[in-house]
């Protein structure tokens, strides 16, 4: 970012106050692509929208960014391809982290949850998470520090109802449903704690326990990898935690890992691991209702309502931005 001092232009260091917000506008204006695909079925229609929407708008972001966690590989992705520069050209030189729709199953069938959502931090501090599946167990800042995944989940929700000071049977924890949460689900049900199931939105559930008002506890079980570095972004502004174990299924995976810069693929990754221990910059907005944040709301006049969040990790500042827009005045909105 630049300023002006005594007559001349210089050059702001790291990354400012006005960035989180210049941030919010990126995650505005995927929302509003992304929302008149809501309930049409065409999953792929609502996350092209929302990822053109959002590589359009970063054009105009002081930052000199480079996409770490995006839409895939070059040869898989048209735009916001891992390795894509972002940003004007000027500012700090930045990761990016991106999802243009997180829930695009959840558009497509009209549900709860979706949002687009990005994470920026400071050269060299997000993780490449390769695009596999993550073992994770999220908490919020009352539980940060006094959980560990390597525990059995039996002594895991043990653990949190004592820290808590509450019964195991006022306990609720979120995952995604999924076949393969089956054995999870059992021994959860064994140890009479409450399960919240999410279709999808593996960023939003992993955020949800950071925020008491949503009820949930703890999130817990598989998802995908890079979703676990975006929400561990968030997670740390909101002062919780998130651990995460690669879940590995061959030699080639593991050989990515590595080649990705992960010394040692199977340890457990903590948030240093994942978001570094600099600043870091979550924004989000939603484009369905969901436990935090309302969706993109179409009123009279041509005009539409959001409902965002930014939050910076090195303040914990969480700001939540209600806006309305004149739709025929963004130019960038197709």
């Amino acid at each position: 970012m630049k300023r002006r001092k005594n007559g001349k232009t210089v050059r702001r260091k790291g990354m400012e106050r006005e960035l989180a917000l210049e941030l919010v506008r990126v995650t505005e204006l995927a929302a509003l692509s992304a929302a008149p695909w809501m309930g049409r079925g065409d999953k792929n229609a609502a996350d092209g929208a929302a990822t053109e929407a959002m590589r359009r708008m970063f054009d105009s972001v002081a930052i000199r960014g480079t996409v770490v966690i995006g839409e895939g590989e070059m040869d898989e992705a048209p735009m916001l391809y891992i390795g894509e520069k972002l940003g004007d050209g000027t500012g700090p030189e930045v990761d990016i982290a991106v999802d243009p729709l997180e829930g695009t199953e959840i558009v497509a069938k009209g549900l709860n949850n979706a949002m687009s959502v990005l994470a920026v931090a400071g050269k060299g501090q997000l993780l490449h998470a390769p695009d596999m599946y993550m073992e994770k167990l999220a908490v919020g800042p009352a539980l940060a520090g006094k959980l560990s995944l390597r525990d059995p989940v039996r002594t895991t929700v043990e653990k949190a109802a004592l820290a808590l000071g509450k019964p195991l049977s006022d306990l609720t924890v979120m995952m995604l449903d999924r076949q393969r949460h089956a054995a999870l689900v059992e021994e959860l049900r064994d140890a009479g704690v409450r399960i919240k199931f999410l279709s999808d939105g593996d960023v939003a559930g992993a955020i949800a326990p950071c925020f008491p008002e949503t009820g949930i506890d703890l999130y817990i079980g598989s998802g995908g990898a890079p979703e676990g570095v975006l929400a561990a972004a968030a997670i740390k502004c909101l002062g919780g935690e998130l651990q995460g174990r690669l879940m590995i299924g061959d030699d080639a995976q593991y050989e990515r890992c590595v080649a990705m810069g992960l010394d040692d693929p199977r340890r457990i990754l903590g948030m240093n691991d994942m978001v570094g221990d600099g600043d870091v910059i979550f924004a989000a907005t939603g484009v369905t209702p969901g436990e935090f944040l309302g969706g993109v709301r179409y009123l009279e006049g041509g005009r539409a309502e959001t409902h965002s969040m930014v939050m910076r990790g090195k303040t914990q500042t969480i700001r939540f931005i209600r806006s309305l827009h004149m739709l025929k005045n963004k130019p960038l909105l197709r």
